[in-house]
C-alpha cells in the first residue's frame, strides 16, 4: 500500500474486481487532470485478471490501494472511504471516466468553505464509449437544479461519479442492498450545509452495471431504501408514480437510440 502524506482537496476513489481492461481508461482519465491537488485510491478485490499489476504499474497517479477480497462493491467502497485522506471525495468505479482534463479545476472554482456537496451531469455511454446521452435525457430521471435529499423520494436521480461530497459528512454505505448507494446520496444531502449544481458534465458512466443486471432485486432494494426515508404510505404512493414515470419514458423512447 502507498500513502499519501498530505492532505489533498479531493479524494478519487476506484473500486475493482477483475475488470483490467476497464480500469486502465479510468487511471488515465484520473491521470489527465489537470487538478494537482488529488488523490487517487483504487480498492481491488483481490482480482486475478492482472488487475494488481496494471495497478502497481500505474503508481505515479495511483496513491493509495489495497487488493483483497471483500464482501461486495459497497464493502468496497467503505474501505475506500477509509483509506481516503481528501478534503472531499468521488466515486468513480472501473469503466467510468472523468469527462475531461479540466473537470476537477472547474468545479473547484465554484466550491467555497460553506459548500458541501458539488454535482453536475454524467454523460452515458455504450461499451464502446460512444455518447448516448445525459442520465438527465436517457433516464426518467432529471436532475434538479438545486438538488435536495426529497427530490430523491422517485429513486437515484444523480449518479455518485458526478456527486463530489465533503469527506467529513459521507459515512459509511449500507451493504448487501443494491440501491445502497441512494441511501447514501440521501443521508450525504442531509447532512449538507449547501449544494450547488456546478452546471457541467463531471464523469462519463459506462452502463451496464450491476443494478442493471439484477433489476427485479434492485426495485425491491430500492423501495426498502426509500421507505425508509420517507415512510410507508408516501413510498407506495411515490413507486406508483414511478412506474407510471417509467411506461411514459419507455413509450417515449420506443425506438430511439439514445434511450
Amino acid at each position: 500500500m502507498n500513502i499519501c502524506m498530505m492532505e489533498p482537496k479531493i479524494s478519487v476513489i476506484t473500486v475493482v474486481f477483475n475488470s483490467r481492461d476497464l480500469l486502465q481508461g479510468t487511471i488515465h482519465s484520473v491521470r489527465d487532470q489537470t487538478l494537482e491537488d488529488l488523490e487517487y485510491v483504487v480498492v481491488d478485490g483481490k482480482s486475478t485478471d492482472g488487475t494488481k499489476e496494471l495497478i502497481t504499474a500505474n503508481l505515479d497517479v495511483i496513491d493509495v490501494w489495497i487488493s483483497e477480497p471483500d464482501d461486495g462493491i459497497f464493502d468496497a467502497m467503505n474501505k475506500g472511504l477509509q483509506l481516503a485522506s481528501g478534503e472531499f471525495i468521488l466515486f468513480l468505479n472501473a469503466g467510468d471516466h472523468l469527462h475531461r482534463p479540466d473537470v476537477l479545476v472547474e468545479v473547484f472554482q465554484k466550491v467555497d468553505d460553506s459548500i458541501d456537496i458539488a454535482y453536475g451531469q454524467t454523460l452515458m455511454v455504450d461499451a464502446d464509449r460512444n455518447a448516448t446521452g445525459l442520465r438527465s435525457d436517457v433516464t426518467p430521471h432529471l436532475l434538479p437544479q438545486n438538488l435536495a435529499w426529497t427530490d430523491l423520494r422517485f429513486g437515484l436521480c444523480v449518479s455518485h461519479q458526478s456527486f463530489i461530497v465533503r469527506r467529513s459528512i459521507a459515512g459509511n454505505y449500507v451493504e448487501n442492498n443494491i440501491s445502497a448507494d441512494t441511501d447514501w446520496v440521501i443521508e450525504c444531502l442531509k447532512k449538507s450545509r449547501q449544494s450547488i449544481n456546478v452546471g457541467i458534465i463531471i464523469s462519463e458512466f459506462l452502463i451496464g452495471g450491476f443494478s442493471k443486471q439484477h433489476r427485479l432485486r434492485s426495485w425491491i432494494d430500492r423501495y426498502k431504501m426509500l421507505r425508509k426515508h420517507f415512510g410507508f404510505l408516501p413510498n407506495l404512493f411515490n413507486h406508483l408514480q414511478i412506474t407510471v414515470r417509467a411506461i411514459k419514458h419507455a413509450l417515449r423512447c420506443s425506438g430511439a437510440e439514445n434511450c
